[in-house]
């Protein structure tokens, strides 16, 4: 009786969970793997964005070590900038040139390098080579191919053709940048589309070929939807790329003649670096943000009606 009396008022045993259970665990090994990238995210992106936003608030004149709050002053005179209407001509210009001369280029070399023929390997790597040389270089070897005396006009001499001053005409400038730039880069699209080709199956043009479907509607109804994807990818890195553009109108240009090339990032540079209104160059980097995030929101909503598979 008395050892049952026992075992029944004895108190239960409370049992203590481990504190590193396997999902805690888990998540530690994930957060650990993220916190580089996070970390990198906002030393790099967030606190600059944010630091860009202070500036442009202010009047920060480094020559005379002064910094003064003006509020939006810099908006203000953003508005009411007589050049920026020429400037932002200038930059869309160059950037639909630039897109479509680029993704066209880029999609005609992936077709063809897609057939298996002799010396297709020799020709993706010619195509591909100018993506991985220094774009200073690149873009240095072109000023003198472009001179009124350089390489192009020597080699259009030799044809009884008169070349023009490619760089500092008013016509050819921004055009002659335009194929320096589309030479440099072309060759990232072209290997991009070249894996989405190759992932399209071959029974689909078979059957297409079936029945009745020429060249033009198998490409437009087969290869078109299924490497949709890749198109939307390459466009969207070919805009925001656009946009950025500085090296090349720096040395080919310098943004003339007249402000013909000057696109808003040299123009953003002119004004923080060689005039030193940095708060008015702060805002124009703001302009700059909210234009390429809005072309590629709009880009990212309408991949919906074009993009296969999406819904």
């Amino acid at each position: 009786m008395t050892l049952t009396r026992t075992r029944e008022t004895a108190a239960p045993r409370t049992v203590v969970s481990p504190y590193w259970t396997i999902r805690r665990r888990d998540n530690l090994v994930g957060y650990l793997f993220i916190g580089p990238q996070l970390v990198g995210s906002v030393l790099f992106v967030l606190l600059p964005l944010g630091l860009v936003l202070w500036y442009s608030l202010h009047e920060w004149n480094v020559l005379a070590g002064t910094f003064e709050f003006t509020g939006g002053d810099n908006y203000a005179k953003l508005l009411d900038d007589p050049k920026l209407g020429e400037v932002l001509g200038g930059t869309a210009l160059f950037s639909v040139g630039l897109v479509v001369l680029n993704l066209s280029l880029a999609l005609l070399l992936a077709i063809l390098l897609n057939q298996r023929l002799r010396g297709t390997t020799f020709f993706r790597t010619l195509f591909f080579s100018p993506v991985v040389v220094s774009l200073v270089a690149w873009t240095i070897v072109w000023q003198f191919l472009l001179q009124a005396d350089g390489g192009i006009n020597g080699l259009l001499g030799s044809f009884g053709v008169d070349g023009p001053n490619w760089l500092r005409g008013e016509g050819t400038a921004m055009a002659s940048v335009i194929v320096v730039q589309v030479l440099k880069n072309v060759g990232l699209n072209m290997v991009l589309f070249l894996a989405a080709l190759q992932g399209v199956p071959n029974q689909l043009y078979e059957a297409a070929q079936l029945d009745g479907a020429g060249a033009w509607t198998r490409f437009t109804r087969v290869t078109v939807p299924l490497i949709s994807p890749t198109i939307l990818l390459t466009s969207i890195i070919t805009v925001v790329g656009s946009l950025q553009v500085f090296a090349q109108i720096a040395v080919l240009t310098q943004g003339g003649p007249g402000m013909s090339t000057t696109v808003l990032v040299y123009y953003l540079y002119q004004q923080a670096f060689q005039f030193h209104h940095f708060g008015y160059g702060a805002t124009l980097s703001v302009l700059l943000f909210a234009i390429v995030a809005a072309l590629t929101l709009v880009q990212w909503r309408m991949r919906r009606k074009w993009v296969f598979h999406e819904s």
